[in-house]
């Protein structure tokens, strides 16, 4: 009869080993809430920063409860500016290389315009009124007055209007360019009533001249513009003869690209 009423006691007794995974469970759900919570309030930075401390609950560090918010601390923000200061540069350093690419290919372009206009003087016997300069504010080309002007005038000679016609051609290309024209005398007084300056004259000579230029069709205006310097920036000096006459000249500058960009 003990035996009976002892197996009796052992059946009434409830077995609670269900509790630990229940436990295990809830953990495992709470650590889960915490995740989607952090998904939905922080951004990427930060949740990659809540990946860590979880990475480092599993493997014996500190854990993500430990911090008193989800933002990083101070070192992690430190090194997330960081990478956006290093990004930031590297973005730049590819601008100013695209830049410098852009430069060197125009400049060999502005080159072979060079290479045309000097083999044109070549032909044409030109040598001593007109030359060409490479510059860092585009191709200079440079022509002496006496070739299109009489002295003290601003009309260009008729037998010379074919000539500067020619040159024109030599001003086609694709795409535009800016090309501005420029007058330039010697600092000795004009001598006529028609110009009450050399100033005045230079001004002139740049004006009729760029209109004949622009009176090929295949050339478009509005990339032109017309500049008078008279005596003020000489190419040589006016104490003889011949630097006068250097300084006497007309020039057209065609501009790099990026000049005719920023002007558009």
């Amino acid at each position: 009869m003990a035996r009976k009423k002892k197996k009796k006691h052992d059946d009434e007794h409830v077995d609670e080993s269900w509790l630990i995974p229940y436990a295990d469970l809830l953990t495992l759900l709470l650590a889960l809430f915490i995740v989607l919570f952090a998904m939905s309030s922080v951004d990427a930075a930060k949740f990659q920063m809540l990946s860590k401390s979880f990475n480092a609950v599993f493997t014996g560090g500190t854990g993500v409860l430990e911090y008193s918010s989800v933002t990083p601390p101070e070192n992690e923000k430190d090194g997330i500016d960081q990478l956006k200061k290093d990004k930031e540069k590297e973005k730049e350093k590819d601008k100013e290389q695209k830049k410098k690419e852009r430069e060197a290919a125009d400049r060999q372009e502005l080159e072979g315009v060079q290479k045309q206009v000097n083999q044109f003087i070549k032909d044409k016997k030109l040598e001593h009124q007109l030359e060409t300069k490479l510059t860092k504010e585009g191709l200079l080309i440079t022509i002496k007055d006496s070739i299109f002007f009489d002295s003290g005038q601003a009309v260009i000679r008729q037998e010379d209007i074919p000539l500067a016609k020619e040159i024109s051609n030599l001003l086609v290309l694709n795409p535009p360019r800016n090309i501005i024209i420029s007058g330039h005398t010697d600092n000795v007084p004009i001598k006529n009533s028609q110009f009450q300056s050399n100033w005045h004259l230079s001004v002139m000579r740049a004006v009729n001249f760029m209109a004949i230029l622009t009176e090929n069709p295949k050339l478009d205006a509005k990339v032109f513009s017309a500049k008078g310097f008279g005596e003020y920036k000489p190419a040589a000096s006016n104490k003889t003869a011949e630097g006068r006459s250097k300084n006497r000249r007309v020039e057209v500058l065609i501009q790099p690209r990026n000049a005719t960009d920023e002007n558009q």
